[in-house]
């Protein structure tokens, strides 16, 4: 047995404990913020004094998600963390939608002129910003808790996108050194994003508006510069005005749910052609009938089904998932017409883990799908994949992934 003790001995001390390891990280990270994060913003004409005051205090937030300690290896994590990839059901949730609605309904009278004012200039509906803004931070009432300079420094060091969290690094550093925040008050979302908008640093730099007339750009204090910020971001990334975001519809099962996506548009016209309906049984508005639609099913065949325009894309700029585009299309027509909830229940979906939805994915780039990447994350792409899985091995195609799918499809 003594030679099993002195084994198991010189293991503890070949390998270092996790403290001694974050320690050693740490003043890795101390030193690129010195050698590589310092020479680039000073260049960008940020001072010494606002560099020390950005950083004082600031460490490694161990906690943020998909970071990739240096010596490392990237995997994809079991849990998503961010809401707007978890289960439909959850993220449409009563007291989210009508807390979004209700205050959004205040929000709409306080701010009518301002908000008639940036919908003539930008195109860009009313109820759409409010929607926008409800969701990223519920009208400015949430508190946003994280140091920025923490997290994008944390991001920028370690992360899976190490490169562009540097970039936005950069971006904050520039808003402090120009006087729009005190370093030490620039508080973040855990991703780095700012603001009533909830906006990356470089976003402020080319989409901060004054919206009310005093010369300055203030998406932390001001509802009205939020207002009009948002409205420029929407404008800028292709907003057509005069068209809706989309519809609730119905999709008969002659129509495949492999259809979906932006890259298989056709007419709204052609869509109905094909016996998808509206679920409030009205015909789609004449002046939309001529315009390109696109099938959009979340949830695959276990959720809610629409028509959208490319309107819609518009919203998916500001933030990528599928349920975050509608959320903020739904909860502005909640806020100026007065519509319910989805006609279509969201199934019991949305609880496997990422890891899992990624083993998917690999099998099915194996045989040549394109996925969209392999991120455990069930975007278009890899659902219509699934369902063109499905309808080639004779089954039922339901475009979303499940535990019996996984059994069917992983070794």
């Amino acid at each position: 047995m003594r030679w099993l003790q002195a084994l198991i001995l010189a293991a503890l001390i070949a390998t270092p404990a996790v403290g001694q390891d974050r320690d050693a990280v740490e003043g890795q990270f101390q030193d690129w913020l010195d050698t590589t994060v310092w020479p680039r913003a000073q260049a960008k004409g940020v001072s010494r004094d606002t560099f020390d005051a950005a950083f004082d205090g600031v460490t490694l937030n161990w906690d943020l998600p998909d970071l990739v300690p240096p010596g490392t290896v990237r995997e994809t994590p079991q849990n998503q963390r961010q809401a707007e990839f978890g289960a439909p059901a959850k993220y449409f949730n009563r007291n989210g939608l009508d807390g979004a609605t209700s205050v959004g309904k205040v929000m709409a009278r306080r701010h009518a002129a301002t908000l008639d004012a940036v919908e003539r200039k930008t195109g860009v509906p009313g109820r759409i910003v409010l929607g926008v803004w409800g969701r990223e931070s519920s009208y400015g009432r949430v508190a946003i808790r994280y140091d920025a300079f923490e997290v994008l420094g944390t991001k920028g060091f370690m992360s899976t996108r190490a490169d562009y969290f540097t970039d936005e690094l950069i971006a904050a550093l520039e808003i402090a050194e120009a006087g729009h925040l005190d370093p030490r008050e620039m508080r973040s979302s855990w991703a780095g994003a700012l603001g009533q908008p909830q906006f990356m640093p470089s976003n402020f730099a080319r989409y901060g508006t004054d919206g009310n007339g005093d010369g300055k750009a203030d998406i932390w204090g001001s509802e009205a510069d939020t207002i009009a910020s948002i409205a420029a971001y929407l404008a800028d990334h292709g907003w057509v005005a005069g068209r809706d975001w989309g519809f609730e519809v119905r999709v008969p099962a002659s129509v495949s749910c492999t259809l979906e996506g932006p890259d298989q548009g056709r007419s709204i016209a052609d869509w109905a052609d094909m016996g998808i309906t509206r679920v409030s049984g009205r015909p789609f508005p004449e002046h939309e009938a001529k315009g390109e639609g696109y099938l959009m099913m979340p949830a695959g065949r276990f959720g809610p089904a629409f028509v959208v325009t490319p309107n819609f894309y518009v919203l998916k700029d500001y933030n990528t998932s599928d349920l975050y585009a509608l959320f903020v299309g739904h909860v502005g027509d909640r806020i100026r017409y007065g519509i319910g909830d989805f006609r279509g229940d969201w199934g019991d979906v949305g609880g496997m883990y990422r890891s899992d939805i990624a083993d998917i994915q690999r099998v099915l780039e194996g045989q040549r799908h394109d996925v969209g990447g392999v991120d455990g994350l069930p975007g278009y792409k890899t659902r219509r994949s699934i369902g063109r899985w499905q309808e080639a091995n004779g089954r039922e195609a339901t475009c979303f992934p499940s535990k019996a799918l996984k059994s069917a499809m992983v070794p």
